[in-house]
């Protein structure tokens, strides 16, 4: 998976950079092509000449060579890379990179590159534990960023507990990983749908829900990154989408949306509803705003159409049918009929009695049923997480559909 790769790998100044030269073998081995930049303090915990040798190029650590009076381009540099590792990073560069502060080589290359980037802290346990380094390790997730987490073990301090390095072997493994998850999808079309919808009972008033449309954004993220050419289907939300290979198309009732899906529908080969799309609508939508007159105001209400049974009845053999469930009671039950009323291939449960779940919260906590009696379950974490582990079994699944068919 690695083979011809780019790889620049950015070191900064921790004890764990002596590490960093058996995970550059490991990369050259693969057939990659790795190129060094470092900080000046990395200096002192291994040398240039060790990594230069390994990488098979001149390592790098200020624009400017005096020695040869030439011009390292961050610009050039940064572009070049398909992936950018800063393995080890200190507290020190990981605040720089969140508030985006360029007083070095690396940090200048950071700001220039538009490749993914991976990032594996290396610190004391009281360092990463630390509300400052936490809430910096938030900033660049949310900014699509790669954390390779520190494990826990025996830290050059003396204490013991998170803030150690993973292993270079691990970093190397959770490299290939990467890679390969990036082309899981290369060419797929895949239809998501996310947010609320809203229904008009007025010009200023309407019936919906709490959905942010974080749930779904994050799985159109998801999959963009591994290759796929998205269309987000996106009813009322406040969270920006910006990823060259997702096309949001924005929607605000749920007949608009029904109508989206429906123009859509054929051309795709996965879909994904995670919208929370309004059940009910208003039989009738006042022209002017409706005046507070009495005690009580009934509204008469019809049903809205059914995206999700519709896109069941519809569905071939070459393609994926994902529904969500938000249930707040026999969560299992209702989950279970709705897989199989609507002709799913999986289904996700969401349940608002689990704490960090459902509406409005950065976590998620689900449980997916699959046609074939699979339950899996995984346990609460951030919704970008969830989204990643969601399509590499949605892409296990496909794979296992296709097998079948043939």
């Amino acid at each position: 998976m690695l083979k011809g790769k780019k790889i620049l790998i950015g070191i900064t100044g921790s004890i764990a950079a002596y590490k960093i030269p058996l995970l550059i073998r490991l990369l050259i081995k693969e057939q990659a092509e790795v190129r060094v930049i470092m900080t000046e303090s990395a200096k002192d915990f291994v040398t240039p000449l060790t990594l230069a040798t390994l990488a098979k190029n001149p390592v790098l650590t200020e624009a400017f060579d005096p020695a040869t009076g030439s011009w390292n381009s961050h610009v050039e540099l940064g572009l070049w890379a398909d992936l950018f590792l800063i393995a080890p990073i200190s507290a020190n560069t990981l605040a720089k990179l969140a508030h985006g502060i360029a007083d070095n080589y690396l940090l200048t290359v950071y700001l220039s590159a538009r490749c993914p980037v991976l990032f594996a802290p290396a610190m004391d346990l009281d360092m990463y534990r630390h509300q400052s380094t936490q809430d910096n390790i938030s900033r660049l997730l949310k900014r699509g960023h790669h954390l390779l987490a520190p494990a826990s073990g025996e830290l050059a301090s003396g204490l013991c507990g998170e803030g150690r390095m993973m292993e270079p072997g691990d970093i190397f493994d959770e490299l290939k990983q990467f890679v390969k998850q990036q082309h899981a999808f290369y060419g797929k079309s895949v239809l998501i749908t996310a947010g609320p919808t809203y229904e008009a009972i007025d010009p200023v008033r309407f019936i919906g829900n709490h959905s942010s449309g974080k749930m779904g954004i994050e799985i159109a993220h998801a999959f963009a990154e591994a290759g796929a050419s998205v269309k987000l289907i996106l009813g009322p939300s406040a969270i920006r989408v910006e990823h060259p290979s997702i096309e949001v198309l924005p929607v605000t009732t749920a007949q608009e949306m029904y109508d989206a899906c429906m123009a859509l529908f054929a051309e795709s080969e996965i879909m994904v509803m995670s919208a929370a799309v309004a059940d009910y609508k208003p039989v009738e939508v006042a022209d002017q705003k409706i005046k507070k007159s009495g005690e009580t105001l009934q509204l008469k209400l019809i049903k809205n159409p059914d995206i999700l049974k519709k896109l069941g009845e519809q569905k071939q053999f070459n393609q994926f049918l994902v529904g969500f469930a938000l249930e707040t009671n026999n969560e299992l039950a209702h989950a279970k009929h709705k897989l199989d009323t609507k002709q799913l291939d999986m289904i996700v449960l969401n349940s608002l009695a689990d704490p960090g779940a459902g509406f409005g919260t950065n976590t998620n906590k689900v449980t997916c049923l699959t046609k074939d009696d699979q339950r899996i379950e995984f346990e609460l974490q951030s919704k970008k997480e969830l989204a990643r582990k969601l399509i590499v079994l949605i892409h296990k699944l496909t794979g296992k559909n296709q097998a079948n068919a043939k």
